[in-house]
Parts: C-alpha cells; sequence; structure tokens
C-alpha cells in the first residue's frame, strides 16, 4: 500500500503560463496571508483575553478563526514556495496530508458554522434555557464530535492515494494538492476516489447547508412573531455576521465544486483562482465581519489597541 512515497515528488505549477510574473503574483498572496494570520490571531486572543467573551458563541468564532488560520498555515507555505523561489517539488506524503487537511478542515469549518446557527437557535427561540442548554461541557462535545465526524470520513480517501500509482505524469497545475487533482494522475482505478468524495460532500457539507438554512427559516419566523420592531431588529442583527460568513463560504465552495464538475471546457486558470478562492476568501473574510458586527469584538479590539499604545 505504501510503495510509492519513495516515488518520485510531485511538482507544482503555481499559476502556468505566467511562471515569468510569479514574484509579482506573490505580493497579493503574501498580504492576504498576513491578513489572514493577523485578523484570525487577533479574534482568537481577544476571546482567550477577554472574559466577557467566554460564551458559546465566541468558542465557535475562536474554533472557527483557528480553523481558518491551520487551512493558512498547511496551505499558504508551498504556495509561496512555489511563487517565490520556484521551489515546486513536494513528496507523495506531504502532497497526500496537505489534501487531507484542507478537505477535512473545510468541511470542519462547514460543520462549525451549522454549530453557531444552533448556538442563535436556542438564543432566539429558547432564550430561558440558553445556559443550561448550551453549556460548557455541550460545546467541547459539538467540537469532538465535529472534527471526528470529519477526519474519519476523508480517511478512506486518502489512503487510498498511497495504493496507486502515478504513471501519467507527477505536475500538479497548483501551488497546493488537491484531492481531485492528485487523483486525476493516477494509473489505477479511480471510481472509489471519485463517488466517495461525492458521498462526503453531500453528508456534510451540502447536508450542513440544508439545515443552516431550515434552522434560519425557523428563526426568522420566531423573530416575526415578535411584538416589538425593535426587538425584532436586535434579533436579526445578531444572525447577520452569521449569514454573511455563511454564504461566503458555502458560495465558494459550491463555486469550485461546480467548476470542477461542470467547467471541464473552462480555462484551467479559472480553475486555480477558484481553488485560492476557496481557502482564502473565507478566512480573509470571516475576522473582518466579526470584527464589523459584533460590538463586543469592536469594543476588545478598541480595548487592544489603546492598551498597546499606551504602553508604547
Amino acid at each position: 500500500m505504501w510503495s510509492n512515497i519513495t516515488a518520485a515528488p510531485f511538482l507544482l505549477t503555481g499559476f502556468p503560463g505566467l511562471e515569468a510574473f510569479h514574484h509579482w503574483i506573490s505580493i497579493p498572496f503574501f498580504a492576504v496571508y498576513l491578513c489572514i494570520l493577523l485578523g484570525s490571531g487577533t479574534l482568537l486572543y481577544l476571546i482567550k483575553d477577554d472574559h466577557s467573551l467566554h460564551e458559546p458563541m465566541y468558542y465557535f468564532l475562536a474554533i472557527l478563526a483557528g480553523t481558518d488560520v491551520m487551512v493558512t498555515l498547511i496551505t499558504m507555505p508551498t504556495v509561496m514556495g512555489t511563487l517565490w523561489v520556484n521551489h515546486r517539488e513536494i513528496s507523495h506524503v506531504g502532497c497526500f496530508l496537505q489534501a487531507y487537511f484542507i478537505h477535512s478542515l473545510s468541511a470542519v469549518e462547514s460543520g462549525f458554522l451549522l454549530a453557531m446557527v444552533y448556538d442563535h437557535f436556542i438564543a432566539i427561540r429558547n432564550p430561558l434555557r440558553y445556559t443550561s442548554i448550551l453549556t460548557n461541557t455541550k460545546v467541547v462535545k459539538l467540537g469532538v464530535v465535529t472534527f471526528l465526524r470529519v477526519f474519519k470520513i476523508i480517511l478512506p480517501v486518502i489512503l487510498r492515494l498511497f495504493s496507486f500509482s502515478y504513471c501519467k505524469s507527477h505536475v500538479i497545475t497548483r501551488a497546493s494538492c488537491l484531492h481531485q487533482e492528485v487523483m486525476k494522475l493516477a494509473c489505477a482505478d479511480i471510481i472509489f476516489n471519485r463517488i466517495c468524495p461525492v458521498i462526503m460532500i453531500v453528508l456534510t457539507i451540502f447536508l450542513d447547508s440544508l439545515i443552516i438554512l431550515f434552522s434560519y427559516i425557523l428563526i426568522f419566523k420566531t423573530v416575526m412573531s415578535f411584538a416589538s420592531g425593535k426587538e425584532r431588529a436586535k434579533a436579526l442583527n445578531t444572525c447577520i455576521s452569521h449569514v454573511s460568513c455563511v454564504l461566503i463560504f458555502y458560495v465558494t465552495v459550491r463555486g469550485l465544486t461546480f467548476i470542477y464538475r461542470f467547467g471541464k471546457h473552462v480555462q484551467e486558470v479559472v480553475h486555480i483562482i477558484m481553488s485560492y478562492i476557496n481557502f482564502l476568501f473565507p478566512p480573509l473574510m470571516n475576522p473582518l465581519i466579526y470584527s464589523i458586527k459584533t460590538k463586543q469584538i469592536q469594543h476588545g479590539i478598541v480595548q487592544l489597541f489603546s492598551k498597546h499604545r499606551l504602553g508604547c
């Protein structure tokens, strides 16, 4: 099963045909990289440091930010290595592990977006029992189940990659490894690796999105039953940040899935750009959205900068 791990390494291309511009292309990528680390890192620090943010919603937000940081740290070193210094080689093991974590963490993000809508659902539909339902123990259990659900279900597909021979080509037209790209290079029967990911997407991301949609329908019905217009506006305002992050995440995921499934005649550069948007745009926007729309986060950021300014 592991006979191919010492075979010739895969070669990452970055942007094929645009190699002469890789140094220039690397500038916005590096800027986005730093913004993601700064934004998500700031959220994590604020939630850890500010005891008023030690609530289930912010715990889920912290895990979401941590997931964004992890997927960025897993993908961007190979991207920057390819664009900056033309370091194109990646071992089979390194490539498969990178693909495993990219796909797993994407599904983990979907799971925690679902957990966050559960938080809103309880807070709006059953506010008097909120603290008794969403205890710290329940939050931990939801987190563990979300991680285990994803990492176990994706593992068999990635393990199959180790058993394939790669005799067609070793060139991956990306600066990072994705399962669907590696699968194309295999000289073997890949029917399992074609069908299983579709089933996994349905059982995780697609199912999560349906539950989120149904939950927000129920939340909206509850909010519309409030007598006071001010209460309705306040309740809806608490959901805006989450809805924005949900839309950004699922639109990019669905866009990438659609391109891979039905965009065979689309130019390769579109596939490449969509793959980068998929794993960079949500992590970039999530901290920004919550910083703009959440007063507690805004207050924490102001205090943080005031503290540093006074310290200087």
